[in-house]
């Protein structure tokens, strides 16, 4: 079992350097059959965390099980290091599930981050599963707005590389960050949220496991692995 409790930032930032270096982005090689979406409920300051990952048949878009753990966490909440909060709860998550993604969105970054460790990336360099983070805020890195028509998108820089998109995902409101995490591209990533709208700003993979989490958090919903 992962455990980053004890871990002082200067060796989070020494292990993030380590996992960069075996995230791989290129074009996806799976077809996708499956998409997961993988979120965190908790409070800033809470040890608490409630993590869960839903999947969906692809590209209908219609859920098909999940999978949810309550755990607890001692790493501090430093921004730029809050995967080293999440993802040992989401490693707990992704391993009793029966039956796995061929892609898992999570909701956060991928290597739009600035050590390109997002918890995107960094779950994908654990688990080696071809990930991608979209995220509800902007963590790093410079862009112009897109248009504000459903589907604008414009590209997220850091000194000339590009590290993501800016993803307008329904017409006349904010905006979504997307970004690889391990094994695929900037266009996949891209292309893949795309292909995952709904009716809603988020896209669905995450916006089902936001709600999916929540109502784990209150109750409603069983700790373990269900299909549907």
């Amino acid at each position: 079992m992962i455990n980053y409790d004890n871990l002082k930032i200067p060796e989070a930032t020494a292990l993030q350097r380590e996992l960069r270096n075996k995230v791989i982005i290129q074009d996806k090689t799976v077809e996708i059959h499956t998409i997961g979406g993988a979120d965190i409920s908790l409070n800033m300051f809470s040890k608490t965390i409630y993590a869960g990952i839903v999947v969906l048949s692809f590209p209908e878009l219609k859920p098909i099980a999940y999978s949810l753990v309550k755990s607890e966490t001692y790493f501090p909440y430093v921004a730029g290091y809050l995967a080293f909060r999440e993802v040992p709860a989401l490693v707990q998550v992704w391993e009793q599930m029966h039956s796995k993604p061929d892609i898992l969105v999570v909701d956060g970054h991928g290597i739009a981050h600035p050590r390109r460790l997002g918890i995107a990336a960094h779950f994908g360099a654990l688990t080696g599963q071809p990930s991608m983070g979209c995220a509800k805020k902007i963590l790093f890195g410079k862009y112009e707005e897109p248009g504000m028509e459903r589907g604008a998108y414009s590209t997220i820089y850091d000194k000339g590389e590009e590290i993501g998109y800016v993803l307008r995902s329904k017409a006349k409101v904010k905006p979504v960050y997307v970004s690889p995490g391990h094994l695929m591209s900037l266009a996949d990533s891209l292309q893949l949220m795309q292909q995952c709208l709904g009716n809603y700003r988020i896209p669905e993979p995450t916006r089902l496991a936001h709600e999916l989490v929540n109502k784990f958090r209150l109750g409603e919903l069983q700790e373990g692995y269900f299909d549907l």
